[in-house]
């Protein structure tokens, strides 16, 4: 097995010495961070998150990360070197939410808890637990929110929707199921991407989550029709890019962008007004009531309760606009800086 090129541990090479090291010779609890990335803020914040909350009950953090967006096999040699070192529980934002129950599976067998981070497993019920923002309501506040701001034109709009992958994980459906119900389109298989039968849908493509996948994206919707009036993306850097591709042609000022995420660059780019608005998450409590819950476990065995009426632990989320809307409830970016990550 090749010696985890697509993987970060923290600190430095002896780090990764001491990942493999057998759980005898640790005198705490591990717990395992596993992340898509480690270049994304939001990830960023999310091992920061995790790093406090550990520091502060006592118990060891390793953290991985795959080399991009969709490393599945960097994921999974993660979980296997936590299981070989004996770990007590899994933090986990999984890169291709099927391909990775297997190896998720494995783990809980053998006795670790795992709990997934912002995107859930598929089933949901493969983790032991889900902390995560509600990503379909995410989807649904900027998809309400571009409706009503376009009020009479929504019915002539033009739509380009900005996904993630072709894996179409469950984050990615989510989000953008969400927007298209927000906005009052028809879905189809809720479970699935780009089925939709509304002609107002120019289309879809990939951005891998990225600024420079989010440009190229946004070209080759622009190439199919140049009228796009709105655009939905599954985050805020590739907000960023499809930003860039529309000011190469000028249309930067005639059309509408919305995302998710609530990084402090996307919320700056909300004040900006390169985004018009932005659904905010909370990566640093999603990895850090993480941590408690496997420390929980670590002690007693217990294992999270789910929020009432949904199938994982809910950790918010708000809609960040410097336009907001009559009846919908925001908040402005001033107030989003204050509270942002990255």
């Amino acid at each position: 097995m090749r010696k985890f090129a697509s993987m970060l541990v923290a600190g430095t090479a002896a780090g990764l010495i001491a990942a493999l090291a057998p759980a005898a010779a640790a005198d705490k609890p591990i717990v395992g961070l596993v992340t898509k990335t480690n270049t994304n803020p939001f990830f960023v914040k999310m091992r920061e998150g995790a790093e406090a909350k550990a520091k502060e009950l006592g118990v060891e953090l390793r953290s991985f990360a795959g080399k991009v967006d969709g490393d599945n096999q960097g994921q999974v040699e993660a979980i296997e070197s936590l299981i070989s070192a004996g770990a007590k529980g899994i933090l986990i934002t999984p890169s291709d939410s099927r391909a990775i129950v297997p190896t998720v599976e494995k783990a809980r067998k053998a006795g670790l808890l795992v709990i997934a981070l912002d995107t859930p497993l598929e089933p949901a019920e493969a983790a032991d637990a889900t902390f995560a923002t509600d990503n379909f309501k995410a989807g649904e506040l900027i998809g309400q929110w571009a409706k009503a701001s376009l009020g009479d034109k929504a019915a002539s709009a033009k739509i380009a929707l900005l996904d993630l992958n072709k894996n179409q994980i469950s984050v990615d459906v989510l989000r953008d199921q969400g927007f298209l119900k927000g906005f009052g389109i028809d879905l189809g298989d809720p479970r699935k991407n780009g089925d939709e039968k509304d002609p107002r849908i120019v289309g879809n493509d990939v951005t891998q989550g990225s600024e420079e996948g989010g440009r190229r994206a946004m070209e080759n919707l622009l190439q199919r029709d140049p009228s796009i009036t709105v655009v939905y993306t599954i985050n805020e850097p590739a907000a960023a890019g499809a930003y860039e591709a529309l000011k190469a042609v000028g249309k930067e000022k005639s059309v509408l962008i919305v995302s998710v995420d609530g990084g402090c660059p996307g919320v700056k780019n909300v004040k900006g007004g390169v985004i018009g608005a932005t659904s905010m998450q909370f990566p640093l409590l999603m990895a850090s009531k993480g941590v408690e819950a496997v420390a929980e476990f670590a002690k007693t065995g217990k294992k999270p309760e789910k929020s009432p009426g949904l199938d994982f632990l809910n950790t918010g989320v708000e809609l960040v606009t410097d336009k907001p809307v009559a009846g919908q409830p925001s908040i402005t970016s001033a107030d989003a800086l204050k509270k942002c990550w990255g």
